[in-house]
């Protein structure tokens, strides 16, 4: 399928964002790019069998950004000898998650595909049809810190500065990785790595949680990610935006989810595929990935891995 150029796209009134509403399936949104023939040639990406979890323990974020609850994990006695877990609260979006179609709406214009009844939306962009799929293509992983420090450009993954098209495009020239059609592309921020050190040495994480460095929300971040044809972007850090916006440039998530159907994951564990990455002077590597099957679900446990 041929599909149409960025500024190609109709636009939605008021809002000035562009949308594919007629041009993706509504269940899957740009995971639809991902072809048999992509997952064919990911595969053969698999090389010295590493494998990289890229999920984050449920308990990581303590408390639970953005005012979410905790997760209460009890191990209860089925019988004298069996014992079974059960999670009360839990949130799909504590930790490692990917963002539905349904988790973000585009104002009075309804969600992805133009739906505006809240049932129906959860009929047709529920989490259950990215599980009936699955999430199977060639990942690429865009480290922005290693970029910047070769760069001699100051980083700091807290700052809530934006990383631009430009800039990615760079990164990948540098890492010597074109980005294709169906591509998974994964985007290291290093803000879970400054996470971790920040909470290790005792800081108030939830006074430190204000800002992060991700993508600019700008129109130019949407039609470059359209253009390059991705099914899916992940990231490490809590949005893939930054945060906090701007009113100027807006929200990427409103450009991306319900406007052109993106798969959105957030807070992947990328560090540790970054550093074999840099060990084997490679970029890309197959990538799996497994939403959990939740009838009208807007969001999901990332469920997800990369493999060297």
């Amino acid at each position: 399928m041929t599909e149409p150029r960025y500024d190609e796209l109709p636009q939605l009134a008021e809002l000035g964002v562009r949308h594919a509403w007629d041009v993706l399936p509504a269940e899957l949104g740009t995971l639809s790019r991902l072809a048999p023939e992509h997952v064919i040639r990911a595969a053969g990406l698999v090389r010295t069998g590493q494998v990289f979890p890229l999920n984050l323990p449920l308990d990581t974020f303590d408390p639970p950004l953005f005012g979410r609850a905790a997760t209460a994990h009890d191990v209860v006695a089925h019988d004298r000898n069996t014992f079974e877990d059960t999670l009360d609260a839990f949130n799909p979006q504590a930790s490692s998650q990917w963002d539905g179609l349904g988790h973000v709406r585009a104002r009075e214009h309804g969600w992805f595909s133009g739906v505006t009844d809240q049932a129906a939306a959860s009929e047709r962009l529920g989490m259950h049809h990215w599980a009936a799929r699955g999430i199977v293509g060639r990942g690429v992983l865009l480290d922005i810190p290693a970029h910047r420090e070769r760069t001699g450009t100051p980083y700091d993954p807290f700052a809530g500065d934006p990383v631009t098209p430009d800039e990615l495009g760079a990164a990948a020239r540098e890492a010597g990785v074109e980005i294709r059609r169906g591509d998974i592309l994964c985007l290291r921020f290093g803000w879970i790595a400054e996470y971790r050190r920040r909470a290790a040495a005792g800081d108030d994480m939830t006074a430190a949680v204000t800002s992060w460095t991700g993508l600019s929300g700008a129109e130019s971040t949407a039609r470059f990610l359209w253009d390059t044809g991705v099914a899916a972007v992940a990231a490490d850090n809590p949005a893939v935006e930054r945060g906090p916006g701007t009113r100027e440039d807006g929200s990427l998530h409103r450009r991306l989810i319900p406007s052109l159907g993106f798969a959105l994951a957030e807070l992947l564990d990328l560090d540790a595929l970054a550093a074999a990455c840099r060990a084997q002077a490679r970029a890309e590597f197959l990538f799996v990935a497994s939403p959990l099957p939740i009838p009208g679900g807007v969001s999901s446990p990332a469920n997800a891995i990369a493999l060297l």
